[in-house]
C-alpha cells in the first residue's frame, strides 16, 4: 500500500488565496497561534466570534467578539477558522454543523516548537512518512496516518472527523492493563491516567509517576498518599534523557510544557503570558534504577524524544509496551516511529487516535513480537 495524500494546498496558502472574509471561532492561546502565523502570510481575521451565550462584550486582539448569530447577520458567506480545542461531544458536534454550513478550517499549529506541517514541511519530509506508513502494524493504523496527515496540510475537520478510533478496541487489544504489574507513567499531571490504569489493571503492583508541575504534583502525591491498591511512587522531575535543570513554562494546564532554544511564544495584545521556572529533569532510566516495567506511557507536551532517549536502557532490556503521544511537535509524527524502530526493532507499532478537534490525542502503540 502506498501513502495517500491528496491534499496540496496548505491551509495558509488556502486561507490567502480566500476571497471571503475570515473569521475566527474562539479566542486564547491556540488563536494566538493561529494569528501569529497569519500574520507572516499578510492576513487579519475580519472579526471574532463566540457561541451564542458565550458574549459578554468583550475585546479580542482589538475587536469586539462577536456571536455566531451577529456574525451570521453581518457575512452572507465566511471562512470559519477553528481556533481553540475541544473533546467535548457537543462541542465537536457543533463544529461539524459549522462545516456542513460554511467553508470551515482548524489550522494545525504545533503544541510545542513553532515547525509547522505545511506544503514546505510535507515535500521536505514525505520520505520519512512513507517510510513510517510502510511500517504501521495495521490497515487501521494507515487509514488513521492517511487522514491526519491530509488534515494537517488542509486543515479540514472532516479528515478528523474520519479519523477517530474504537476506545474499547484500544484497551482490549493494544494496552492489555490485565497484563500490566508494573507501570511507568511520565507526565503523569494529577495522576489521572493512573487512576483509570488501577481501574482497568486488576494484577498492577507498582506505578512510578512523574510529574515536574508543582501544583499538579501536590495533587498527584496526595492522591499517591491515598492509594493503597499499588505502591504509587511520585518523581517531581521532567523525564528527560540526562539530569538537568531546565526552564519550565506553566501554563496553569495539562499544556504546560519544558521550554527549549527554538521555543517561540505569541506576543501582542490579548496574549496571556505563562509563568516561568526553574525545574529539576531526570532520565526515567535513573529514576527506575534497573526496575522492570511492563508499560511506559509519554505524554510530556513535546518532550517525547529525550524521554524515549532516556528509557532506551529500560526499551532494550524489557521491551515493555508503550503509548506515545505523536501530535506535540509537527515532526513526532514520524521521527518519533523511526527513532523507537531503530532503538527495538521488535515492535509493531499501532497508530491510534481519539476525537478532539485539532488532531490531538494521535498515540503511538508499540507491542512487543510476542505479545
Amino acid at each position: 500500500m502506498k501513502l495517500n495524500i491528496g491534499e496540496t494546498i496548505d491551509v495558509w496558502q488556502r486561507m490567502a488565496m480566500c476571497q471571503k472574509p475570515i473569521v475566527l471561532y474562539g479566542m486564547g492561546n491556540g488563536a494566538d497561534k493561529i494569528l501569529s502565523v497569519m500574520e507572516t502570510y499578510s492576513l487579519s481575521p475580519a472579526d471574532f466570534f463566540a457561541s451564542d451565550g458565550f458574549v459578554r462584550g468583550h475585546m479580542f486582539h482589538g475587536k469586539r467578539v462577536l456571536s455566531f448569530s451577529e456574525v451570521r447577520k453581518k457575512y452572507d458567506d465566511m471562512l470559519i477558522v477553528i481556533s481553540f480545542a475541544s473533546s467535548l461531544p457537543e462541542v465537536l458536534a457543533r463544529f461539524w454543523e459549522l462545516d456542513a454550513m460554511y467553508e470551515t478550517v482548524a489550522p494545525d499549529v504545533p503544541v510545542a516548537g513553532d515547525t509547522l506541517f505545511d506544503a514546505a514541511f510535507l515535500k521536505e519530509h514525505r520520505t520519512d512518512m512513507e517510510t513510517v506508513y510502510g511500517m504501521l502494524a495495521d490497515t487501521e493504523s494507515k487509514r488513521l496516518y492517511e487522514n491526519i496527515i491530509n488534515y494537517k496540510i488542509s486543515g479540514k475537520i472532516s479528515y478528523l472527523r474520519a479519523a477517530v478510533s474504537d476506545e474499547e478496541q484500544v484497551l482490549r487489544t493494544l494496552v492489555r492493563p490485565e497484563q500490566v504489574e508494573h507501570y511507568l507513567d511520565l507526565g503523569a499531571y494529577n495522576g489521572d491516567t493512573v487512576r483509570w490504569m488501577l481501574a482497568n489493571a486488576e494484577n498492577l503492583k507498582t506505578v512510578y509517576a512523574m510529574e515536574p508541575d508543582e501544583r499538579n504534583y501536590r495533587k498527584l502525591s496526595a492522591y499517591a498518599e491515598e492509594e493503597n491498591r499499588a505502591s504509587i511512587l511520585t518523581y517531581p522531575f521532567a523525564a528527560w534523557n540526562r539530569r538537568e535543570t531546565l526552564t519550565f513554562r506553566i501554563e496553569g494546564n495539562r499544556n504546560s510544557f519544558i521550554m527549549q532554544n527554538n521555543t517561540q511564544l505569541p506576543t501582542g495584545e490579548g496574549v496571556k503570558q505563562g509563568k516561568e521556572k526553574q525545574i529539576i529533569a531526570e532520565a526515567p532510566d535513573t529514576v527506575l534504577d534497573g526496575a522492570a516495567v511492563d508499560f511506559i506511557k509519554y505524554d510530556v507536551e513535546g518532550a517525547e524524544r529525550k524521554a524515549l532517549e532516556g528509557t532506551q536502557k529500560t526499551i532494550l532490556q524489557y521491551a515493555p509496551r508503550l503509548l506515545v503521544s505523536l501530535y506535540h511537535r509537527s515532526e513526532d509524527l514520524f521521527a518519533l516511529p523511526l527513532y523507537i524502530q531503530r532503538l527495538q526493532p521488535k515492535y509493531r507499532l499501532y497508530l491510534r487516535r481519539f476525537a478532539y478537534v485539532p488532531a490531538w490525542d494521535i498515540n503511538l502503540y508499540c507491542v512487543p513480537d510476542e505479545q
